[in-house]
């Protein structure tokens, strides 16, 4: 479907129990045939323009995302937050945009969120996609060159950082012009924003829960990962029962943006079930 299906994102700043939230949400023009919307969970420190790749080739159905405090646009706070808050939290946004049942996606540190989101508010949730991610605590550490360098805060700040390290911080095949598009994309999280997205998820782990969830859910990983790798995409399969498992060939963790066409033909496949069933149950 081409680009003019897609609405130009709306940006808003919704307080919610008490934070303030940079919101972005993309609107589809056509009908809305059955598909319902995405909500989005980015990577740690990812602002909402990093996801706009996404809604912009998966342009049939609305999307939604926001920035975590001191994330991109969202202003940084001084009080600790964790996944059962900001999964609350997210439900709100949702309503307050009107959205009922709807389709979730995390990616990375968002593949928490996005369970975390999944285990409390399932009676809402269609179809839940995991991205290289893990359960959590329950996880196989990635690699240490690769982890040391994400820490480094120039991979968000310095385009000859990223694209000097995008091999090592991200691993699989890749065109230069992905972390050109990346590194333009980004605006750099606060010390504090970054530190409390790690502080929310610290000794959290959804292993213990997930072998009750019973929502459909398709889990990517890349097999060239260096960040998460592809034995934690068979642990979160093994612990799912509803689950399944594409592992992407020469994936690195961004293979969403490297191996494009073939990460959105698998959501769009994905989804399509789903929305299909939705579809018939309307008529």
């Amino acid at each position: 479907m081409p680009k003019s299906q897609m609405h130009a994102p709306e940006y808003s700043v919704e307080t919610v129990d008490g934070k303030q939230l940079n919101v972005a949400c993309w609107r589809h023009k056509g009908p809305a045939n059955g598909n319902r919307p995405i909500l989005f969970f980015n990577g740690i420190g990812a602002n909402t323009e990093v996801a706009a790749p996404l809604p912009e080739r998966l342009n049939d159905r609305d999307f939604i995302t926001f920035d975590m405090p001191g994330v991109g646009d969202s202003p940084e706070t001084a009080v600790p937050y964790n996944a059962i808050w900001m999964a609350r939290i997210s439900a709100l946004i949702l309503d307050r945009y009107g959205m009922g049942e709807i389709d979730v996606m995390g990616v990375s540190w968002g593949g928490a969120m996005a369970q975390q989101f999944a285990l409390q508010h399932g009676r809402r949730v269609n179809r839940l996609i995991l991205v290289a991610t893990t359960a959590g605590m329950i996880m196989v550490p990635g690699k240490f060159e690769a982890l040391s360098k994400m820490i480094d805060p120039r991979r968000y700040i310095d385009p000859e950082f990223m694209k000097k390290h995008f091999a090592t911080l991200y691993g699989g095949t890749h065109d230069p012009h992905d972390s050109k598009g990346h590194v333009h994309r980004i605006k750099p999280p606060s010390k504090m924003g970054y530190f409390l997205q790690l502080l929310a998820i610290a000794g959290w782990t959804s292993a213990p829960f997930l072998p009750f969830m019973n929502i459909p859910t398709l889990i990517m990983t890349g097999d060239r990962d260096p960040i998460v790798r592809p034995i934690n995409g068979q642990i979160l399969h093994a612990l799912i029962p509803n689950s399944q498992l594409e592992i992407v060939p020469d994936g690195g963790h961004l293979f969403m943006l490297s191996h494009a066409e073939e990460f959105v033909a698998h959501v769009r496949r994905f989804l399509g079930e789903g929305d299909e069933d939705g579809a018939a149950e309307a008529a």
